[in-house]
């Protein structure tokens, strides 16, 4: 078959076509798929295609300050990151947290530890303590459904750094989602429109009881004895690499501001399913004394509930956030 000049010239059109239009959706919202691994000097094994890796050799109390730059770049890059076979007391916890951020109170409504109030721990194998904890985030099942932590708040933590105290034999995974890839999967025209939304969080539900029976929280040096809800974007923007993410979650997000409230559970139920589509997550199995560092401003994560009445113990610190923009 005879290909004409004219019929020529029409692929490479197309052809230079759909580079351009590649060329434009990456450069609008560039995600971990789209950009490149950064150089590290440890070990990296990535866990999945967008969200996840373990970061080996490392002792967590040892660090200088050269690691700590190099762990903060693949925090940044992977989402989370899971440093295993590490052997922290609380103390060593809370002061390798202290070399990314300012911790903040333990939880603000839950208290931390006596002796380190910074930290929060939970024992996940007595179900009144986790419904005490948790409230309607928490299930029958003793696991957490889907939530980005502490979002009914005006500042959010940067981060959470988790330590796996007691790890069930099996089950008691923890999952994770990477919510700028969520983002970056939906049409121009819907995240346009996501873009001009503002979203309601709320704790008081889930935390009213246990607030009644402490009598009062502490978040940011300031106390208080009720939850207000507040506001924040639907997509939030990172305050250090500058990507777009979804910025709501089914534990904390009540309405979106701006529709109808049929409108709102609408959308808001298309976006919790879609924003935990396998294809954006990553499932991580604990070993005692694993030590976990996600984004809690590009991520969320929910709790497996199959292991049980197996013993299940973690302790927590969280690093004082921004203002979602």
């Amino acid at each position: 078959m005879t290909v004409t000049t004219d019929t020529n010239t029409r692929i490479a059109d197309l052809r230079a076509a759909a580079t351009e239009a590649a060329v434009t959706a990456t450069a609008t919202d560039r995600t971990r798929a789209g950009s490149a691994a950064p150089d590290l000097p440890f070990d990296v094994v990535p866990l999945s295609g967008n969200i996840g890796a373990e970061l080996r050799g490392l002792d967590l109390r040892t660090l200088d300050d050269a690691q700590i730059a190099a762990i903060r770049s693949a925090w940044l890059h992977y989402k989370v990151v899971f440093f295993p076979g590490q052997d922290l007391t609380p103390s060593e916890h809370l002061a390798f947290a202290r070399r990314f951020g300012e911790p903040t109170e333990g939880h603000p409504v839950i208290p931390g530890l006596a002796d380190q109030p910074e930290v929060f721990e939970i024992d996940y194998s007595a179900a009144r303590q986790l419904a005490a904890a948790y409230g309607k985030i928490g299930g029958i099942s003793r696991g957490l459904h889907w939530h980005t932590d502490v979002t009914f708040v005006q500042r959010p933590p940067l981060g959470s750094i988790l330590r796996a105290v007691v790890v069930p034999a099996a089950g008691g995974d923890t999952l994770f989602s990477n919510q700028e890839a969520a983002l970056a999967d939906l049409s121009p025209a819907l995240q346009g429109f996501l873009g001009t939304l503002t979203a309601v969080h709320d704790g008081e539900d889930q935390f009213r009881a246990i607030l009644d029976l402490v009598g009062e929280g502490h978040w940011e040096g300031k106390s208080f004895t009720r939850l207000e809800s507040v506001e924040h974007p639907v997509v939030r923007t990172h305050p250090e690499t500058g990507r777009r993410s979804l910025f709501v979650n089914p534990g904390f997000t009540t309405r979106i501001k701006e529709l109808e409230i049929a409108e709102s559970d609408a959308l808001l139920a298309f976006l919790y399913q879609h924003s935990v589509s396998p294809e954006f997550t990553v499932r991580y199995h604990w070993q005692p004394g694993t030590v976990a560092f996600w984004d809690n401003r590009a991520t969320q994560h929910a709790v497996t509930g199959d292991f049980g009445d197996a013993h299940r113990v973690i302790q927590r610190v969280t690093l004082r956030g921004d203002e979602p923009r």
